[in-house]
């Protein structure tokens, strides 16, 4: 008789979910985080980062193509890409599909993970981490920057969220990391990012991210999608000193899309444009967040889902 076993995720402090496990393919801890690869029926490989299901094999792309071709086809003529965070290798991927790219750096601060997914995840880097314009660094991505003055036409953040008072990544959601960020990108540049799950109820970093974004870059936009892997509606974030979301038309993103032989499977410049349109209640969040993240006090997300001291 086989007794399945299953996989309970903690979504907020007040949900969860269970996904049955067919089988372990990996677990354990690297330097900076602990680690579970199961297979399931239903997403096929799922990858857990303490206790967070970060993507599923089914359904990654999803995440990776709302992630990165926003900001990829927002640009006219992306060359230089940073890529901070990202250890799957997916989000490079994507942002190899561009013909334009001469070089893509990504930066991840654990090198085991890397590994780890170069061996086991090869669904999601499809090669990318061999391709002769990518350089992979592991590092710590702000530390990374503050030691390199290499400039980008595209910076693309692909980071957990800052949950709990001593987590490290809380010190890449400041102001004054965003302002690194803005300094690193050449004329033109843009910025996109993960920012965070869109459940306003009792789960408030998105807006957080959003106000503390506005406090370095002009122009900046959500814009949200339904992560079927996550059950949930995501938020992330366009960011430039120059380029306004909202002012490229689809018909230019349509014709960048075709130009560089983009084979996507699930973004199209209409429902770019459609990702951008925000709900009144998501839109009133925005408007109203008075919380900024600064180094001085940064903020993390508190069990409940609310912004600690920021």
């Amino acid at each position: 008789m086989h007794i399945p076993m299953y996989f309970q995720e903690n979504v907020t402090a007040f949900e969860a979910l269970h996904r049955r496990m067919d089988r372990v393919l990996a677990s354990g801890r690297t330097r900076f985080q602990n680690y579970v690869i199961f297979d399931s029926q239903g997403f096929g490989k799922v990858l857990v980062l303490d206790k967070d299901v970060q993507s599923t094999e089914r359904d990654e792309f999803i995440y990776h193509e709302t992630l990165v071709h926003p900001a990829m086809l927002l640009h006219p003529n992306p060359r230089s890409v940073l890529i901070v965070g990202g250890g799957e290798g997916a989000t490079l991927r994507e942002v190899l599909k561009h013909p334009s790219v001469e070089r893509a750096v990504m930066v991840d601060i654990d090198d085991q993970l890397i590994e780890m997914a170069k061996k086991l995840l090869p669904e999601w880097h499809q090669g990318s981490f061999e391709d002769h314009r990518s350089e992979v660094v592991a590092d710590d991505a702000r530390a990374w920057m503050e030691n390199h003055a290499d400039t980008f036409d595209v910076i693309l953040i692909d980071l957990t969220d800052p949950v709990g008072e001593d987590s490290p990544a809380r010190m890449l959601y400041t102001v004054e990391f965003y302002d690194l960020v803005r300094s690193r990108l050449n004329e033109g540049g843009i910025m996109g990012m993960q920012a965070g799950m869109i459940l306003l109820t009792h789960h408030h970093c998105h807006p957080v991210v959003h106000r503390t974004v506005r406090e370095s870059f002009q122009h900046v936009a959500t814009y949200q999608n339904y992560i079927p892997g996550f059950f949930l509606k995501f938020g992330f974030l366009l960011a430039s000193p120059t380029i306004d979301p909202h002012s490229v038309p689809a018909a230019s993103v349509q014709e960048r899309i075709e130009q560089r032989g983009l084979a996507l499977s699930h973004m199209t410049a209409d429902y770019l444009g459609a990702c951008l349109v925000l709900p009144k209640d998501v839109q009133d969040a925005l408007d109203q967040e008075t919380v900024v993240s600064r180094d001085a006090s940064p903020f993390w997300l508190t069990e409940s889902g609310a912004p600690g001291p920021g």
